[in-house]
């Protein structure tokens, strides 16, 4: 077992309260938007076996299969297939989708052979893998996340009374689901500039009324959520998108599952996030970041339903387990109580979080890590560990049989 000293990224979009809280520490009065855990190349945790702090990711790179062990090598390669993250949003994160598996190879192979530098603002690609990711709340979470059934974005969009809006709520109603949901999408994101801002602020200014007349009122949340973006975003053509997609409001410990294709964005809450090690993203809006239109519609689902929230599922071992359909990751939460250890999975690596109470860490020869919130440990593949204490720990590991 290994305490990690790990990064804390200071996007604008972060919170400036919400990881000093959770840490115990002061604000700073600068945003603190993630905390990563794990061997990415951008800010790797760090680790120190007796000769002072070395990169998880060297550790990693100078034995591979003594650290993750040989099945997760066969399956991933030698390198830690996820990334934890702290998620700490004050404002809306962009509109964004990540790319499958294929589609994240072959632009990956576009680019290089067009020479399109890494590092270059209008790279699409940055590695040849996919990115699903998990959000589980920590505190309550609002977000978007996949296409709302078409006739009710329709329905949504006529009750703001809004002239602009009304040829997108017709088009929703006239056309099969999925080709109006991508027309719809291609209108709002290749309109005029300065027209769309016009839209933006009308719609804004509707969905501001809306909520003051009848706060509870079928789909007041949602519009709260979007006068919200359009005050941090004025003008951004992706506030009309996002009111094409559903608005979830999470509970602490309920999740999102985000598989490739869908689009999405995280808006305001804390969160364990932990995805596949993968920096590809396209972005759909909210952002002065680059937006791909062409890319973006070839990759982007098209397909409408319910955003899935998940619950913990009880495991065998005494965990609650988020199930997500990917290989790269798999999260636990333990909700231990003082009194006796229970005994974690030691057949694969492990990063182990605690977000509330103090939690030990027990291994061989008496070894013990105690974690206050925020505080994480490596544990390597074959390594015995116990959980002692009172508190709430989470477990970021790979799948039970991770095949590709």
């Amino acid at each position: 077992m290994d305490r990690l000293q790990n990064t804390i990224r200071p996007y604008a979009w972060g919170s400036t309260t919400a990881l000093p809280e959770l840490l115990g520490t002061e604000p700073t009065g600068e945003p603190q938007a993630e905390l990563w855990m794990g061997a990415h190349p951008g800010a790797p945790s760090r680790l120190d076996r007796g000769e002072g702090p070395v990169s998880l990711a060297d550790v990693i790179d100078a034995d591979p299969a003594g650290e993750l062990g040989e099945a997760t090598v066969a399956a991933f390669g030698p390198r830690l297939p996820f990334l934890l993250k702290l998620l700490a949003a004050g404002s809306a994160l962009s509109l964004q989708v990540h790319p499958n598996l294929e589609q994240a190879a072959a632009g990956f192979a576009e680019e290089e052979a067009n020479g399109v530098p890494l590092d270059a603002p209008h790279r699409n690609y940055r590695d040849t893998n996919h990115k699903p990711e998990l959000i589980c709340a920590l505190t309550p979470f609002d977000g978007l996340c996949g296409f709302r059934p078409a006739a009710e974005t329709a329905e949504l969009l006529d009750a703001l009374g809004v002239d602009e809006l009304k040829p997108y709520a017709d088009l929703l109603r006239a056309r099969p689901e999925g080709d109006a949901l991508r027309e719809v999408f291609t209108a709002v994101l290749t309109a005029d500039p300065e027209a769309m801002a016009t839209t933006v602020e009308r719609a804004a200014a509707a969905a501001a009324r809306r909520v003051a007349e009848a706060p509870d009122a079928p789909f007041a949340a949602a519009y709260d959520a979007y006068v919200r973006i359009a005050r941090q975003y004025p003008g951004d053509p992706g506030v009309i998108a996002a009111m094409l997609l559903n608005h979830v409001r999470l509970a602490p410990g309920e999740a999102l599952f985000l598989g490739a294709g869908v689009p999405h964005a995280y808006l305001d809450g804390l969160g364990v996030e932990i995805m596949a090690n993968s920096d590809n993203v396209l972005r759909c809006g909210l952002t002065p970041k680059h937006v791909d239109v062409p890319e973006l519609l070839r990759i982007v689902r098209f397909e409408a339903g319910d955003p899935g929230v998940l619950r913990p599922e009880p495991d065998a071992d005494g965990a609650e387990r988020y199930a997500t359909p990917i290989d790269e990751f798999q999260l636990s939460r333990y909700l231990s109580a003082d009194g006796g250890r229970t005994a974690l999975p030691a057949d694969r690596p492990q990063i182990l979080l605690c977000v509330q109470g103090r939690v030990a860490l027990h291994g061989p020869d008496g070894a013990r890590i105690d974690l206050a919130p925020g505080e994480s440990a490596f544990a390597s593949a074959g390594e015995n560990v116990e959980l002692a204490g009172a508190g709430t720990l989470f477990r970021a590991t790979v799948a039970d049989h991770p095949a590709r």
